[in-house]
């Protein structure tokens, strides 16, 4: 039976992991037989499935006026509570117009009853279910409460019953087991695990002509080592680790660093750079010419995506602190590229138990990290071994058919055995 399915968040554009993980479920049910459409602040969807509401971003600046007073206080101030529910009543009323134009059934919000970086826009959706009872699944990626800045707040009931809300037609589905156990733990809700997911049943498609000149672009040798460090500038991913691995490795390289710091500020970013000299390495951070799709920039040179990137990498490096799930992980594998991988909880807990064949650290460059990274890199054989082996164990335990598996037992759920049904 097809469903008509809205998907809501702050943002669905770009390559940040909601984005992307949103685009992935759309397919897969899309393929089931539905139809989805969106609801953010900023979209890259179909402009005839898609409202486009300024204020459901957390950029915006009077969301992001109130989420800096809601955890720079520890009592509220009543401006401030005028404020979250001015903005939950106009969220609520476009919520409305978003079910009623495109006459939902399903509302899949994508973090936003999750983590608390529009609040208005979490009450306005937690009652919007609470009023209509429609069929909702939640998609958690990050839970407040697995982040420190969010512990200093004056907003502790809005925290306590929007993100999540404990709701009898909310389905929650968590992208590892960790969080299935907190959220169980502290609120009495139970969820379904669906980890991230890549189409691991169609392989990339070769490079073409537009991406064969990549190295160039990035100024990399053919006989240098290409080291791709494909996440934002950011504390948690540790990028100060991939820089010490490749000054040990002493070898002749490149460290490419694919995004920049986007909202978290450049404190962090200056300060790898920084590490980047002192131990005298190459590190190129290339946002500029790495976006969500290709295009040129304002003086004409090429931009390519990540997919463009990944497969003239040598290497990849994801010494991540801590991860939701880890989609760059996901990439490597199925670009078949030889990964370091710190042993981050999510990894070693959800992922590790797989059986990946990967250079792994445990939060710290060792000399056996090392050792073992000269041994891979100097063993072409041992490489493709290893790849292949981790591109079949993605397929078997990451892939769509996972995805699809675990939404067809979602719709059963809501609607019984014999209405749905799935092409994938």
């Amino acid at each position: 039976m097809k469903k008509r399915i809205g998907f809501i968040s702050f943002r669905l554009a770009g390559t940040d992991g909601v984005s992307l993980e949103t685009t992935k479920w759309a397919e897969v049910l899309e393929e089931q037989g539905h139809e989805c459409y969106y609801f953010a602040g900023e979209l890259d969807t179909p402009e005839d499935r898609s409202l486009c509401i300024e204020e459901a971003h957390f950029q915006h600046p009077e969301i992001k006026r109130l989420y800096l007073m809601c955890f720079d206080n520890i009592n509220r101030p009543r401006e401030l509570s005028d404020g979250l529910h001015h903005y939950r009543e106009y969220l609520k009323s476009k919520l409305y117009e978003f079910i009623k134009s495109f006459d939902l059934d399903v509302l899949i919000p994508e973090n936003a009853i999750t983590i608390p970086l529009n609040i208005p826009l979490g009450m306005a959706i937690t009652e919007v279910i609470a009023e209509t009872g429609i069929n909702t699944v939640a998609h958690h990626h990050d839970f407040f409460w697995e982040r420190k800045r969010f512990l200093r707040n004056c907003v502790w009931d809005i925290l306590n019953s929007c993100y999540p809300p404990h709701l009898s037609s909310i389905q929650h589905a968590v992208i590892n087991s960790s969080a299935a156990n907190q959220l169980a733990l502290r609120t009495g809700i139970s969820s379904v695990l669906i980890p991230n997911v890549m189409n691991f049943e169609e392989p990339p498609a070769p490079l073409d002509e537009y991406a064969c000149d990549v190295r160039q672009a990035l100024g990399i040798d053919d006989s240098e080592l290409f080291v791709l460090q494909p996440t934002r500038v950011v504390q948690r991913k540790g990028i100060e680790h991939a820089i010490e691995f490749v000054a040990r490795l002493g070898m002749e390289a490149t460290l490419v660093i694919s995004h920049a710091s986007g909202d978290e500020g450049y404190e962090y970013q200056d300060r790898v750079k920084e590490y980047a000299d002192l131990l005298g390495i190459k590190a190129k951070f290339v946002d500029d010419i790495i976006g969500d799709r290709r295009g040129r920039t304002p003086d004409g040179k090429k931009i390519y995506s990540l997919q463009d990137i990944y497969p003239h990498a040598d290497l990849i490096t994801y010494p991540s602190i801590f991860e939701g799930f880890g989609n760059a992980f996901l990439e490597a594998m199925y670009f078949k590229k030889p990964i370091l991988v710190n042993n981050y909880s999510i990894y070693s807990h959800d992922i590790k138990p797989k059986g990946f064949d990967v250079i792994e650290m445990d939060d710290f460059i060792s000399r056996l990290t090392i050792h073992r990274a000269k041994e891979v890199l100097s063993n072409p054989e041992m490489v493709e071994e290893m790849v292949e082996k981790n591109y079949q164990l993605g397929r078997k335990y990451y892939s769509f058919h996972i995805l699809n598996s675990k939404l067809l037992h979602i719709s059963t759920n809501f609607w019984g055995k014999g209405n749905n049904h799935s092409t994938v």
